[in-house]
């Protein structure tokens, strides 16, 4: 009953209709008995041709939504949006142009950006262009490194840059072999983690350091700024040494040696390279063996924080057959070719 008043409902409208609008909703109704014709197993089926159909028609007649009945309105509306997405990124694509550069170029300009951050895009194609590469400005601000506040360096650039005017100095009490105490004191510049002096006594004292201090950094190699700790062995004199060789004492916080890590750390690998594996028979002694691993220390030992290089830096050897060279009594060995 209800089926026959919405058809004497559409009789009456028909004729208010124009005949093109009639015509669009019969195509729809015809061609959609042909897609139900087709008897594909399970859900209804429909081509690219199928879509194309009712979007187009759609496109010319929005009223035909009102006599589908296999699909949704929304669908229809979905496939055209698609429609419309894929015809504009066809209307986009690339017609040639200036050529993408290569990856490895990309990655460049990127590991340069982040290395300088007070670098622009004119420096670092100043930069490419000293390096053979010919690429346009406009395609290295491209690349860049995007930063949201202003280009300013880091903890680890800010402390790169002072390392070489600091040096940081401490003591290291060693047992012998009666039982006797010897002390060492150990100078190390920040910059290149070189031991740049080391020496033995029995009775340290506030003028032995002091000369310590003399002899460690000649009067024009004198770093700018001295790391210690507290110890009441750094008396007046050693300060007033400090400040004639144009040298600021930077004594550390009371119970704080995590501020002087520099000198701790190489503390820490004297004892656990060195001084954990021999017994020290007398204050000679000791000052050959400390010596013998500075100087292994210096020049062959390789340093993570320095790129696996030595404080004094290693040539790196390609050709020769290599040949092993013991150090501390075989305790260590320096491997190079002859």
């Amino acid at each position: 009953m209800i089926g026959l008043l919405f058809f004497a409902l559409a009789v009456l409208a028909s004729p208010l209709k124009s005949k093109m609008r009639l015509e669009a909703e019969n195509a729809v109704l015809r061609h959609q008995l042909i897609v139900l014709r087709r008897r594909l197993p399970g859900r209804v089926q429909f081509a690219n041709s199928d879509r194309w159909f009712f979007v187009q028609l759609y496109r010319w007649f929005p009223s035909i939504l009102q006599v589908l009945t296999i699909i949704r309105p929304e669908t229809v509306i979905c496939w055209h949006r698609s429609g419309f997405r894929y015809y504009w990124r066809w209307k986009s694509r690339s017609l040639g142009g200036r050529p993408q550069i290569a990856v490895g170029l990309r990655a460049l300009i990127r590991q340069i950006s982040v290395e300088n951050p007070l670098w622009g895009a004119p420096r670092i194609h100043g930069e490419l262009l000293k390096l053979g590469f010919e690429v346009a400005q406009s395609s290295v601000a491209k690349y860049m490194v995007k930063r949201r506040g202003p280009p300013n360096q880091g903890w680890r650039i800010f402390l790169r840059n002072h390392a070489p005017e600091i040096a940081a100095m401490d003591l290291v009490v060693v047992p012998t072999v009666g039982f006797d105490l010897l002390y060492a004191v150990v100078v190390v510049r920040l910059d290149r983690r070189d031991l740049v002096w080391i020496n033995v006594t029995r009775n340290p004292t506030a003028e032995w350091v002091a000369r310590q201090v003399t002899e460690a950094f000649p009067w024009d190699e004198a770093p700018g700024y001295m790391i210690r700790d507290r110890d009441c062995i750094y008396g007046t004199i050693v300060t007033r040494r400090l400040r004639a060789m144009g040298i600021r004492d930077k004594p550390t916080a009371p119970a704080s040696p995590w501020q002087n890590g520099f000198a701790e750390r190489l503390i820490g690998s004297i004892r656990r390279e060195c001084l954990d594996h021999v017994v020290v028979f007398g204050e000679a002694h000791l000052r050959r063996i400390l010596r013998s691993y500075s100087r292994y220390y210096n020049d062959i030992r390789t340093h993570r924080s320095l790129d696996q290089d030595a404080p004094v830096s290693r040539p790196v050897q390609r050709t020769g057959s290599i040949k092993s060279f013991p150090i501390l009594g075989g305790l260590h060995h320096h491997y190079a070719r002859a």
